[in-house]
């Protein structure tokens, strides 16, 4: 899923500075997942920004609605009815999210309320933690299901650098090295040697270094 935590008040109160009716716009998708996005969110959201910009004098009406995704034209074309209707909106989609709506209506303001931050998943209560970077070529099938490119802060794919130890990563105590993950559970099955054998080189084409990236499923397309 993707990870995403909202923005500072101050952030987005300067974005709506001119404004005196927006629409905040939640996403049913990955940000209600990790309590950044959805319906509670944005009723949050909603509450703060009015109560700051009544503080100032300068009251905001603000409304809210919160749709399935805002990553399908489907569900983006359900607002086409209130975009013009409001000086904003805000979407509190990740970075997605926005740029289909500026897309769909050209004719609107949209503004993030968020920062969308990784691809990964829960590690525990409240914690989420990043897994996968989004490469394209995807080799985790080398590291037994472990992604070094994502989760070695120097996204080494040959083995572990000089500055780990005990198990954890030179940049901090609270990160595991991924590499020693992965030896521990090779020697643990009894199958180390498989880290000795030559493999091929990623194909980074698929990368995000080669521009913008489309998939395309011919079977689905009209």
């Amino acid at each position: 899923m993707i990870i995403a935590d909202r923005k500072p008040l101050e952030e987005i109160l300067e974005m709506v500075k001119e404004c005196k009716k927006v629409l905040i716009l939640g996403c049913k998708g990955c940000v209600t997942v990790c309590n950044v996005g959805g319906t509670k969110e944005v009723g949050i959201l909603a509450s703060i920004l009015k109560i700051a910009r009544k503080k100032e004098g300068r009251p905001l009406q603000v409304d809210e609605k919160t749709i399935e995704r805002q990553c399908d034209p489907e569900y983006v074309s359900q607002v086409k009815d209130l975009v013009g209707q409001y000086d904003a909106v805000i979407s509190m989609a990740c970075g997605v999210g926005p740029q289909f709506l500026s897309e769909a209506y050209p004719e609107g303001k949209f503004f993030p309320a968020v920062n969308t931050t990784s691809f990964g998943g829960a590690t525990s209560h409240g914690v989420w933690s990043e897994r996968c970077a989004g490469c394209g070529t995807c080799v985790i099938h080398h590291f037994d299901g472990m992604c070094p490119i994502a989760r070695c802060s120097k996204s080494l794919l040959h083995g572990p650098c000089g500055g780990s130890a005990r198990g954890k990563c030179e940049i901090s105590k609270e990160v595991d090295c991924i590499w020693d993950m992965i030896v521990q559970k090779k020697m643990a099955q009894g199958r180390l040697e498989d880290l000795m054998k030559p493999k091929p080189s990623k194909d980074w084409r698929t990368a995000r270094d080669g521009g913008p990236r489309r998939s395309v499923r011919e079977e689905l397309v009209q």
